[in-house]
């Protein structure tokens, strides 16, 4: 057990006041190094980290001169430690980490260690809000009036998961420093912004900067409000949660300049599509992105959290915007504040101060700076779509991309229909009227995802924009799935008070619920019609979502296209009934009167909107929502959970199992061993996501799933999310998408071929298979491994499976990290290889030689059955990396590390 140190920086801690000598900083200005003034500002965020929790083992002195030396460390791959402030989960990833916790309490035991030792000492936020679906809308009214619509999905949602809330409470009770927003509050990201985030935490009489870490992607929305936080792996976060640091290669900085005024017809939806699109051809995935410039003034804190929001779909770390003064007017209308200590620390932002602009990354060869300049009165209204976040369309040429899309061969934009099928039309029966569907025809319109919903300008702007479209006398067909799902329960006041909603609720937004929804994939069943003649027509319908994904088979199974909107174009597009249409020169509808409307007719103004946000969004909306968060909830309130330390399994549940992660774990570790003759189980292409690994939606009937759950009894499989406490049930989910293109098929489905036989099965038997003979399993892949939502059990899932290692040319950053978690080895391609350059099939053997000693990122043999030899990198970046993968695992050496005497 190393020596207890006094932090060797306690020197520079003074009062902040001086008249209150108990409350305390670490005041960096005291350091007396020039380094500082030039740091980014998310830089010294994680150089107070270190300093404050500076140790000389966890935190070294060493760690300080090296985040202080960042301008010349930053391209060196130096490892610094970081302890955030706080953790964040949602329940879709808080539930299996409450599972691991509570299995690692078991096997601590087992090892004769204290299981309360497994306790989290870094305050843990948890947001119960993506297990609530659409299963009520106007859709079906025949069976539900019209105003019962959010009752009745919250009464389901309680009914399908009691289970897993009756855990979740008992966690809350058993561990400390765990806090659970009950269900129907809100989403995570609008729920943290709004109420969950300090800015500054004032804890144990010291100062510090607000920062966190959060299992889900999109925890970056907080960086607009000026707090450092980022997605990690959910294994990662249970491992901070316990007192762990996080070990990070110290990031390089992308400096984002914005100047100019938007135009007045431009939401702050468009602006985030531009940037993702932008940042995503410039290149900036592992690093941290940080604005500037006089435009950053020009948005408010909303704006900033949108586009900080979409941060994982440009690939970047964290999307930072420093604390300023419209950040402490955001602060003051929420009850919260701090810029006393910001601006004693220089942490606090003049953006049109020029000579407070930190030094960003520069590129050494070349030695220019690195600063990316982006002029906003350029923006155009966009859309992206149909399949990737990325993929940003201009309004003005949805009509033509759509229909190049249809002819283009399979792909992210390509759907590859003869073009004889391009103009195929569906007549059907709904509610006793005859409609018609053809290709790209809109069947869901959702407003939902805190990346918009949060955003009171966007918000309003679809609440006029229902409006204008009323008293036109336009109509939503109503066989279009169209729902509301805000963010928090501000929106609901604010919509209500400016007297939108009962527009927005004409067109068919009404609440359904509070949560992700439609944007995690929760959207609930589609008309029976409806389905019936998207089928019968082989047709390429369209969602629109004001989500921020957009991925095959997340937001539906049966909608091929769909695309990402600010929620004012959601409306427009549900009334259009179509993408297929050109809003500038085509009427965005004929109305009773035989009158041609056209968009521009309806669309509200910059102007119009601040109008009304001006005078309906006040402080006190936010203080009478957010009083009484954790107590609204009545079901919740009265729901009984145990209050055992240690947590007694069902083992007739098939939501809360515990897990075999640690059977058989002791206290020695093992060597590392080679991989010997294992086969491919998969064979795939570029941008496999997490969704695609292991989805959230629905349980296919015919799936390997729904059979061990028919097996079990429960007539309502629910979904893949609400199931991830149970890994019988999330192994075999793990591939099951129904639109996995696997390379040995020739064709999407979650089927793999079982290479010895030659048969094809479900990814799960296939598995299965191979581990009843013994065979490892190795998955083959191309660019970015792994993207999309941050997913833990996309790498419990593999690991079930008996998968070793995947080889992938590159990944995504979360997914990597959740795969060394789990002690499987991420290897990626020597530049310039892949595997077709190096003839691989997929159905050769394959042995990866491993040596006694590892290092860093170092390079390793791969051999095959036919003789050939080629290298990859092992994709370890760190020692820390290397210790976990030593131990199999970061939970593995989280337990040995706990029973320690």
């Amino acid at each position: 057990m190393a020596a207890i140190v006094k932090n060797p920086f306690q020197h520079i801690v003074e009062p902040l006041d001086p008249k209150d000598p108990t409350q305390q900083f670490y005041n960096l200005s005291k350091l007396g190094d020039p380094r500082y003034d030039r740091l980014p500002f998310s830089i010294r965020v994680l150089l107070e980290s270190a300093v404050r929790n500076c140790d000389e083992f966890l935190v070294k002195s060493s760690d300080v001169e090296s985040i202080l030396n960042w301008k010349q460390t930053q391209t060196q791959a130096v490892e610094v430690p970081f302890r955030p402030a706080r953790v964040i989960l949602q329940d879709f990833t808080g539930v299996p980490a409450v599972v691991d916790l509570a299995a690692m309490r078991d096997a601590v035991m087992k090892l004769g260690g204290d299981p309360e030792k497994i306790n989290p000492v870094c305050p843990a936020d948890l947001v119960i809000d993506h297990s609530i679906q659409v299963d009520f809308n106007r859709n079906i009214t025949q069976l539900v009036s019209f105003s019962t619509f959010l009752h009745k999905n919250q009464d389901l949602e309680f009914d399908r998961n009691r289970e897993r809330f009756q855990f979740l409470k008992w966690g809350s009770k058993a561990f400390r420093n765990m806090r659970i927003i009950p269900p129907g509050s809100g989403i995570v990201h609008q729920v943290n912004l709004e109420y969950l985030a300090r800015v500054v935490f004032n804890q144990d009489g010291f100062f510090y900067p607000d920062s966190l870490v959060g299992t889900d992607s999109h925890t970056t929305m907080i960086d607009g409000l000026g707090v450092l936080g980022w997605g990690v792996g959910g294994i990662e976060a249970e491992a901070v949660m316990l007192g762990q640091p996080i070990s990070m290669v110290l990031p390089e900085v992308v400096g984002y300049k914005l100047s100019g005024t938007p135009d007045k017809f431009i939401t702050s939806t468009d602006i985030v599509l531009t940037v993702t699109k932008h940042l995503r051809q410039v290149g900036v995935v592992g690093k941290f992105v940080e604005f500037f410039g006089p435009g950053v003034a020009q948005l408010s804190i909303a704006d900033r959290a949108t586009i900080a929001n979409m941060c994982p779909e440009y690939g970047a770390t964290a999307a930072f915007f420093p604390v300023d003064e419209v950040s402490i007017q955001y602060l003051e209308q929420t009850g919260e504040c701090g810029d006393t200590y910001l601006k004693a620390v220089a942490m606090f932002r003049d953006y049109n101060n020029v000579s407070q602009d930190p030094d960003f990354t520069r590129v050494s060869l070349y030695m220019y700076l690195c600063i990316l300049k982006f002029i906003v009165r350029d923006l155009v209204p966009c859309c992206s779509g149909p399949k990737r976040p990325q993929d940003r369309i201009a309004v003005s040429d949805m009509k033509t991309d759509f229909e190049a899309c249809l002819a283009a061969k399979v792909g992210f934009k390509g759907f590859q229909m003869a073009p004889e099928r391009h103009s195929a039309v569906v007549p059907f029966q709904f509610n006793g009227k005859e409609y018609s569907l053809s290709h790209g025809s809109v069947v869901i319109a959702a407003i939902t995802s805190c990346t918009n919903t949060s955003n009171p300008s966007v918000m309003l702007g679809a609440g006029l924009l229902a409006k204008k479209a009323i008293e036109c006398g336009l109509s939503v067909k109503p066989y279009i799935k169209t729902s509301l799902s805000p963010g928090s329960g501000v929106v609901t006041y604010y919509l209500k008070e400016s007297g939108v909603m009962d527009y927005l609720s004409q067109l068919g937004f009404e609440v359904v619920g509070y949560g992700c929804m439609t944007c995690i994939g929760n959207s609930g069943p589609l008309p029976e019609q409806v389905v019936e003649a998207m089928t019968q027509g082989d047709l390429v319908a369209a969602g629109i979502l004001s989500g921020n994904r957009n991925f095959e088979g997340r937001v539906h199974p049966n909608t091929r296209a769909n695309y990402l909107a600010s929620p004012p174009l959601v409306i427009a597009y549900a009334i259009a009934g179509t993408v297929r249409i050109d809003f500038e020169s085509e009427p965005i509808a004929i109305n009773s009167e035989g009158k041609e409307i056209f968009l521009r007719d309806i669309w509200p103004t910059r102007d119009e909107i601040q109008a009304v946000e001006r005078t309906f969004v006040i402080p006190s909306m936010f203080k009478e929502v957010y009083e009484k968060i954790e107590k609204v909830n009545e079901r919740w309130n009265a729901l009984v959970a145990p209050t055992d330390k240690l947590y007694t399994w069902d083992p007739k549940s098939t939501y809360i199992k515990s897990p075999p992660f640690f059977d058989g774990l002791t206290m020695k570790l093992q060597p590392p061993q080679s991989i010997h003759d294992a086969c491919v189980l998969l064979n795939l292409g570029d941008s496999v996501t997490t969704d695609h690994i292991s989805p959230a939606g629905n349980i296919a009937r015919s799936s390997s799933a729904a059979r061990y759950l028919t097996n079990r009894g429960p007539r309502d499989y629910n979904s893949y999310g609400s199931r991830r406490g149970n890994d019988a049930v999330m192994a075999r989910g793990t591939f099951a998408n129904i639109r996995l293109f696997n390379k040995f098929l020739n064709k999407q489905a979650p089927q793999t071929i079982h290479l010895p036989t030659g048969e094809t099965l479900d990814v799960f038997d296939a598995a299965e298979r191979y581990q009843q003979s013994g065979v490892p399993l190795l998955v083959l892949a191309g660019k970015e491994y792994g993207s999309g939502s941050s997913r833990d059990w996309a790498a419990k899932g593999p690991f079930l499976l008996g998968i070793k290692a995947v080889v992938a040319e590159s990944y995504e950053r979360i997914h990597r990290s959740n795969l060394v978690g789990m002690g499987v080895i991420p290897l990626e391609y020597l530049a310039g290889d892949t595997a077709d350059s190096l003839g691989l099939t997929g159905r050769e053997r394959y042995t990866i030689l491993m040596p006694e000693q590892l290092t860093p990122r170092m390079v390793v043999d791969v051999k095959l059955d036919t003789g050939k030899t080629f290298q990859v990198r092992m994709r370890f970046d760190t020692d820390v990396e290397l210790a976990y993968f030593h131990h199999g695992g970061i939970l593995n050496y989280m337990i040995r590390k706990m029973s320690e005497n």
